[in-house]
């Protein structure tokens, strides 16, 4: 079995200036971060989880085990640099990762409330658990899934990378079919966009990768795009993966106009495309240059204006004092 095409997607949606989420397409790992916290923390939390799996190396462990390392390594990280950076404190962010076999099965690893589908014979299934309150008043039968959808906590989750030393990660692992098709996805989806909507959606697109993971976010942006959006779609296919031409564009914005003011901040590195820490101080860097542009012009303007008043000042005192001679 061999990975075929695959994409990921990420847009800020229309109601937050920045984007928070990150995304990695490295084959054989996939995956999908939704920071959180104040200021950049959560764009910081999310791009160290990333990079954690970029920077991976070749692992002994395989399987679940190595997921769960990767993403134990990745809270490290994050945890690590919010004790060190006050500015960085209480900062978090969601993980869900999947990891190709040759075999065929995927290694599936999760914390938070991102999640993984799997597409198959045109049904969409969910193969993650929200680590949420409300996810978790539903499993305990307190809440029913309609009002889980529409209730006033549901964006608070129990589970997060980052907040302590150690994470208690969710692993499992499905064996991959010809044909089947996998999202990883943030919650900026899946809170807009209803499950057979997106399946739809797959349906329609399922030939072009690219074309399915810009119409989800499309979709969830006509909905109202209240949160950041991404998806990363990928198929497992018959045949030997060497020598497959395989397609990747992440962190690729929507056409359509967003509230979003930065200019986009993706590191493109081969085929890795994610959320970079130096991209997102050189785009909020230039976004301060930007906002002090109009008060070094008004400054000036003022300086210019004392100038003159004085110059006139001095002026009539000398025609003042010339008559009185």
């Amino acid at each position: 079995m061999k990975i075929g095409q695959y994409i990921g997607e990420t847009n800020p949606g229309r109601k937050r200036r920045r984007n928070e989420d990150s995304c990695v397409t490295d084959p054989p790992v996939f995956a999908v971060a939704d920071g959180m916290g104040g200021a950049q923390a959560g764009e910081l939390a999310s791009s160290l989880a990333a990079a954690a799996l970029t920077e991976r190396g070749d692992g002994d462990l395989g399987g679940e085990e190595r997921v769960a390392e990767l993403i134990q390594e990745a809270n490290r990280r994050v945890h690590q640099r919010a004790v060190d950076d006050e500015a960085a404190s209480g900062m978090g962010t969601t993980m869900t990762v999947a990891l190709f076999h040759p075999d065929g099965s995927i290694s599936i690893g999760h914390v938070g409330d991102s999640r993984a589908y799997l597409y198959r014979d045109g049904r969409l299934e969910q193969l993650t658990e929200d680590h949420s309150l409300v996810a978790e008043l539903v499993r305990r039968g307190e809440l029913s899934p309609e009002e889980a959808e529409v209730h006033p906590q549901r964006s608070v989750i129990t589970r997060a990378l980052g907040t302590d030393p150690d994470v208690d990660v969710d692993t499992f692992t499905v064996q991959a079919l010809d044909g089947d098709l996998f999202l990883l996805c943030s919650d900026g989806l899946t809170t807009m966009v209803d499950v057979d909507t997106i399946t739809d959606v797959v349906d329609r697109n399922r030939a072009d990768l690219r074309a399915a993971a810009r119409a989800l976010i499309r979709e969830a942006n006509n909905r109202g795009g209240d949160d950041n959006i991404t998806a990363v779609l990928f198929e497992v296919i018959e045949g030997d993966s060497e020598g497959e031409t395989m397609e990747t564009v992440a962190l690729h914005p929507d056409e359509e106009d967003t509230l979003h003011p930065l200019p986009q901040t993706g590191l493109v590195e081969g085929d890795t495309s994610i959320v970079s820490v130096d991209a997102i101080q050189s785009a909020l860097a230039a976004h301060e240059r930007e906002a002090a542009e109009p008060r070094a012009s008004l400054w000036r303007h003022l300086v210019a204006a004392i100038v003159v008043a004085v110059l006139l000042a001095v002026i009539v005192f000398l025609v003042v004092r010339g008559l009185a001679r």
